[in-house]
């Protein structure tokens, strides 16, 4: 057997279970992201020109990593579901024609979760614990492989990091 099936049914086994974990699983795989959306708007409106380039930064950083980079991915590499090629226990209903590899939440969260921190370390801890709780409960929901979301993870931080040391001096400009 080989890792990510390891992983993935030591994850997902305990899925179906307990309905409070279930409940939970579902919140944070497909709920949560709307309030993390909401609470990023919150803090840009309550002092607009302070991240203003945070939320250019955020922008670009989905941009090139969720539309282009996973995009593209998706199009020369395609990966069947988990609930697809095995047996388990799914909590979300998602399509089985959409690609896994790699998890557009995941590449889209880390990729938030990257571009916060740079410009505010509480919150882009926050944002990354909250982009670490939506990857993870995706695997126990049975939707995603450990290693979907290994490759998103890493897709959201290295385009968050690239979008940041490229645009770090035009950025500077408004943060003095």
């Amino acid at each position: 057997m080989n890792l990510d099936l390891y992983i993935f049914r030591a994850i997902n086994q305990h899925a179906g279970q307990y309905k409070f974990l279930d409940n939970l699983a579902v919140f944070f795989a497909d709920y949560f992201q709307y309030f993390l959306v909401l609470i990023l708007l919150v803090i840009f409106l309550k002092n607009f020109k302070r991240y203003l380039p945070m939320m250019v930064s955020v922008a670009v950083t989905v941009f090139l990593s969720r539309i282009v980079i996973t995009e593209a991915m998706r199009h020369f590499f395609f990966k069947l579901r988990p609930f697809v090629e095995n047996h388990a226990v799914v909590l979300i209903n998602q399509s089985p024609k959409e690609a896994s590899m790699p998890s557009g939440h995941a590449v889209l969260f880390f990729a938030l979760a990257t571009a916060v921190y740079f410009y505010n370390k509480k919150f882009g801890i926050f944002f990354f614990i909250s982009a670490f709780l939506i990857a993870s409960f995706r695997v126990f929901s049975g939707i995603h492989w450990p290693s979907d979301i290994l490759v998103g993870a890493i897709i959201g931080i290295l385009s968050g990091r690239l979008v940041f040391k490229f645009f770090k001096d035009f950025f500077q400009k408004f943060s003095d």
